[in-house]
């Protein structure tokens, strides 16, 4: 039976996209998980979600996905929400996911149109109808373009918010033009959420009446994000400039680091190391920093620990 937290109407505040912590190929740094859960929900973050980008899901084993959602539920024992990432190339395979998170006591699932052949905006439409009918939980979206390279267009969007059991969407696409028209189309059913990935636009978000963020940097520095959500939310000019400039330069210092798009994981994994989070082991392809980047990541996250220190005081 699942007895997970129901989401919210609307979910908001920061849902931070955790990371995985590996040990190696195939297997969990289940320590390392434990305190990194414990590390962003001391943060103030409203919900957690598992097994996107950031959580690296799709180059993980199915074996350990499910592991890894069965831990995470038993530990946040619905303190918060906890989401699902379920995208996947097969369609039985996200259901058999899905089935796996509501057991565990997840609250809902998110996926990405599968990423592998693209497919038309008519296809993805008919493609959600039928995986929201037989999904034991709510759906998000998650417009992930880049990656998948086929985003939700508005009018697919349009046509989910008619779903009643397909809740909102995560929108990575970086578009802030697109963002003000999911926050338009959304005016017929007002509870829908809608959370912005990229960080640097978190504050524009917020005031243009999203309802948070989804958010990688929330891993390292989880009450940064959540101080930053609330001064947008209080529009308070002066300091979400502040705590926005402080934000600018957590990218600056952990995801500038190498010349591979891996490189913001990588980034993530190597501060919670130095942070003695959880371990920085990476899924194939990609391997975590060497000594000369690692030193640097360590140097620029001493930086960041004054920066906010001084800054809370």
């Amino acid at each position: 039976m699942n007895t997970s937290l129901p989401v919210p109407r609307a979910l908001r505040g920061i849902v931070p996209p955790l990371v995985t912590p590996l040990r190696g190929r195939d297997q969990l740094d289940e320590a390392g998980l434990e305190r990194l859960v414990e590390h962003v929900l001391a943060g103030g973050v409203q919900g957690l979600f598992i097994l996107g980008t950031t959580g690296e899901g799709p180059a993980l084993g199915y074996a350990l996905r499910r592991k890894l959602i069965t831990r995470v539920c038993r530990q946040v024992r619905g303190r918060v929400p906890v989401l699902v990432g379920i995208t996947d190339t097969a369609f039985t395979e996200a259901l058999v996911l899905a089935e796996h998170g509501a057991d565990a006591g997840a609250a809902a699932v998110v996926a990405a149109p599968p990423y592998y052949l693209p497919a038309g905006q008519p296809e993805l439409v008919e493609w959600l109808e039928h995986l929201a009918a037989e999904l034991p939980l709510p759906l998000m979206l998650y417009n992930m373009p880049a990656l998948t390279k086929v985003g939700f267009a508005p009018g697919t969007v349009r046509r989910a918010m008619e779903h009643p059991r397909i809740i909102g969407i995560k929108d990575s696409s970086g578009d802030l033009g697109y963002f003000r028209a999911l926050l338009a189309l959304r005016a017929g059913r007002p509870e829908w959420n809608v959370l912005m990935g990229p960080e640097e636009l978190l504050a524009e978000a917020v005031a243009a009446g999203g309802d948070g963020g989804v958010n990688g940097g929330a891993n390292v520095f989880p009450r940064l994000y959540t101080a930053l959500y609330e001064a947008a939310c209080a529009a308070d000019a002066e300091r979400v400039q502040r705590l926005h400039a402080l934000m600018l330069r957590v990218g600056d210092t952990l995801y500038r680091i190498g010349s591979h798009s891996s490189s913001l994981i990588k980034g993530l994994k190597c501060a919670l190391s130095c942070l003695g989070v959880c371990e920085d082991f990476m899924a194939e392809p990609a391997h975590r920093f060497r000594e000369p980047e690692r030193q640097r990541v360590v140097e620029g996250v001493e930086r960041l620990k004054r920066e906010l220190g001084e800054l809370a005081g």
